[in-house]
């Protein structure tokens, strides 16, 4: 029994020793130290496709004409608005030609009366006017009317050596005619305007022809009062 205590005793006095000798004889091996942190990559953003994006610049195209000192900027540029104000009466969509249509029509119609070949509200002639003398060989003429100015009413009465032919013809743009025989010696035919028409006096373009169809002669009356004529004298040889 004795022997057992002994051997228990010495293994566990070689084991303390073993440990203790181990101990003092290992050292640890501390970990390196290092002078700087490893740098971390950053995660780029990912921005969401839908974000409001209002505050990325636009880019804008340089304009070479926005620069006065290559060329001037006109204001009839495309796409700037024009000027609203205007003292013609004229609309939007009106021809800009008849702004002119007035007052060419009115320098027409002065030049024509001053022809003689528009009736006016002027001095209304009070007088029998001629309108020339012929000799002829034809058994007769045929004479022809209308009114050369505005269809406005006027009225002429017919007559050869007094003996009234027509009682009265309606002056309008076209011609209406007559035809008058001759006798041997002197005829006088007069056109007497029976009124004056809406726009002035008595107005009327006359033309002659032979029994051959030959033009005698192309005359007119312009603003003959009402009761006064126009006549041709006729000598049939």
């Amino acid at each position: 029994m004795k022997h057992i205590l002994l051997f228990i005793l010495f293994f566990t006095a070689v084991t303390v020793s073993a440990q203790t000798e181990f101990s003092t004889k290992y050292k640890s091996i501390p970990a390196p130290k290092f002078s700087a942190k490893p740098k971390k990559t950053p995660i780029p953003e990912v921005k969401d496709p839908q974000a409001d994006n209002l505050d990325i610049p636009s880019i804008k195209t340089p304009n070479v004409f926005d620069n006065t000192t290559i060329t001037p900027k006109s204001k009839f540029q495309v796409g700037e608005e024009k000027s609203k104000f205007t003292m013609s009466t004229e609309t939007e969509f009106a021809n800009p030609g008849d702004r002119y249509v007035a007052k060419m029509e009115k320098d027409v119609d002065k030049a024509l009366k001053e022809a003689g070949l528009r009736e006016g509200r002027g001095t209304l002639v009070k007088k029998n006017i001629s309108l020339g003398d012929f000799r002829t060989k034809s058994s007769y003429f045929i004479v022809k009317f209308r009114d050369f100015g505005a269809i406005d009413g006027d009225l002429v009465k017919v007559s050869c050596n007094d003996h009234v032919l027509r009682e009265q013809i309606f002056l309008d743009s076209n011609f209406k005619e007559v035809k008058i025989d001759l006798i041997v010696g002197f005829n006088k035919l007069d056109f007497e305007a029976l009124n004056i028409g809406s726009l002035g006096g008595n107005t009327a373009e006359i033309q002659v022809y032979d029994d051959k169809g030959q033009l005698v002669t192309n005359d007119y009356w312009n603003n003959l009062a009402a009761g006064f004529k126009a006549s041709i004298v006729v000598t049939k040889e």
